[in-house]
């Protein structure tokens, strides 16, 4: 069996060496994250440089996600512990210098404008707590409703609503702009709000340019989630933040909404945040963390992100070959027909107004899917230019493997993302039969596809088609 559910790997410190990246694609690596919050543009170019390499020489594609770190709020210790006790009374002022355990500084300017007395401001993920008692023109005094030991830089959570900051900063754009240039495959944007905010990066869109995937970690995001999956290529449930800002016991019912909207509207998204974080230390995962894993699965996430896991746990391998096992079994479980009901019912009729191409796509995509259903095909293959064709299939969640045919490196690296999709480069030569043939021919030849086989084959008439209007349903060649 091949595993359809993917894994987002985060590269930091324990696993930036070709060595361990290397055996990290051997665990089962699909994508590569990497964070800007704590590197500069510079460090981040040298680190997916190294990545590109190391893909290079594997026969596998792999994608590269860079996630922006957003207007992220954070305070400034030093490296010796701070502890922040229980009913302490705490001023909180804009700057850059080091904090204590009476005074917390932030990298906000004016933060106390952005506050109002009540506010709940999280620290370290959660790690302590404060509440706002009082707010003056420059500083907002708070008391410690959980404490907590705080060092180095811990992100604060404060209320999306309070915050003027708007998301991408000038800061991520620097950033994008850069790895834009790098060539990334996939750019993460953090603590999106609307569409609008998708909208604000350069560049063209994928695959010309990386798929943009909005992290869906504010209430203004589970508000606005129509219209920024509207304005996105992939999303993802950062259930770190999200948690804190909609509360830990409504989350599990938002990471189901979000999911179900973003597969039936054809976009892959990533379940994030404390997948496997015990493995950070530990050589075993709890049995609540497996859970956990498998449910995401379950409600049909594409892919599951390690984060501390990978980048400083101490043993990345490991971790990522866990992952794999656990998903290798709850793809075994997953209720593939009901999915797939479940994303016939939800598909909108098409009004008078929607183009014959979106129309001949649409029943393409839909007829490839129930054929393989129907002939209990082992496979579909797609031949395809941008990657649409196989992501629209694949938000059936089809008992089939799914074969993406393209010609084009990046849409192999950006398919690396979806759901049950094995991409591969290749080449549909000729029209018509002669074009599905040497597309069967050649899987056949790299051992995806079994003389004889019974399979629904999904592609344009010829390279210059501009939607996939053919499906044929062939057995492979014997020679």
């Amino acid at each position: 069996m091949i595993r359809k559910t993917k894994i987002v790997a985060t590269i930091g410190p324990a696993s930036d060496s070709p060595e361990v990246l290397a055996e990290m694609i051997t665990a089962g690596v699909n994508v590569f994250r990497v964070g800007t919050a704590h590197d500069s543009v510079e460090r981040v170019l040298e680190r997916v440089k190294t990545i590109q390499e190391v893909i290079a020489n594997q026969d596998t594609a792999v994608g590269i996600l860079v996630d922006l770190a957003g207007p992220k709020v954070r305070a400034a210790f030093g490296d010796d512990p701070v502890e922040l006790d229980l009913g302490s009374e705490i001023e909180i002022r804009s700057g850059e210098q080091v904090s204590t355990a009476t005074k917390i500084f932030v990298n906000v300017d004016d933060i106390a404008r952005n506050l109002v007395v009540g506010d709940q401001l999280h620290m370290g993920d959660g790690s302590a707590t404060m509440e706002v008692t009082e707010v003056a023109a420059e500083v907002a005094t708070a008391v410690v409703k959980r404490g907590g030991t705080m060092r180095g830089r811990p992100g604060v959570h404060i209320p999306s609503s309070r915050l003027s900051q708007s998301s991408p900063t000038a800061e991520d754009i620097k950033y994008f702009d850069a790895v834009y240039e790098a060539g990334v495959d996939m750019v993460a944007v953090s603590f999106v709000k609307t569409g609008r905010d998708m909208r604000a990066l350069g560049g063209e869109r994928s695959p010309r340019g990386p798929l943009l995937v909005a992290k869906i970690e504010t209430q203004a995001a589970v508000d606005n989630l129509e219209s920024i999956l509207e304005y996105s290529d992939a999303v993802m449930v950062a259930r770190g933040d999200l948690g804190l800002e909609c509360g830990l016991p409504g989350l599990p019912a938002l990471q189901k909404k979000i999911i179900s909207a973003a597969v039936a509207a054809g976009k892959p998204v990533i379940t994030a945040t404390q997948m496997l974080e015990s493995m950070t230390e530990m050589a075993q995962p709890t049995r609540a963390e497996v859970t956990d894993v498998a449910n995401a699965v379950f409600d049909g996430t594409s892919a599951v992100m390690l984060s501390g896991e990978t980048a400083v746990g101490h043993d990345p391998v490991l971790v990522v070959e866990t992952m794999a096992d656990i998903l290798d079994q709850a793809d075994m479980n997953f209720e593939h027909e009901a999915w797939s009901e479940r994303i016939e019912r939800s598909t909108p009729s098409f009004g008078p107004d929607e183009t014959d191409v979106r129309k001949v796509a649409f029943a393409m995509r839909t007829a490839a899917h129930r054929a393989a259903s129907a002939l209990k095909s082992q496979n579909i293959v797609t031949v395809t230019g941008t990657g649409a064709t196989s992501r629209a299939i694949s938000r059936f969640r089809p008992r089939a493997r799914i074969l993406a045919v393209t010609p084009d490196q990046r849409v192999a690296n950006q398919l690396a993302l979806s759901w049950g999709v094995l991409p591969t480069i290749g080449k549909a030569e000729g029209d018509g039969t002669e074009r599905i043939m040497s597309v069967l021919k050649s899987l056949r030849d790299q051992g995806l596809l079994q003389p004889g086989e019974l399979v629904p084959i999904v592609s344009g008439a010829s390279n210059s088609a501009l939607v996939s209007n053919v499906i044929r349903i062939e057995n492979v060649p014997e020679d």
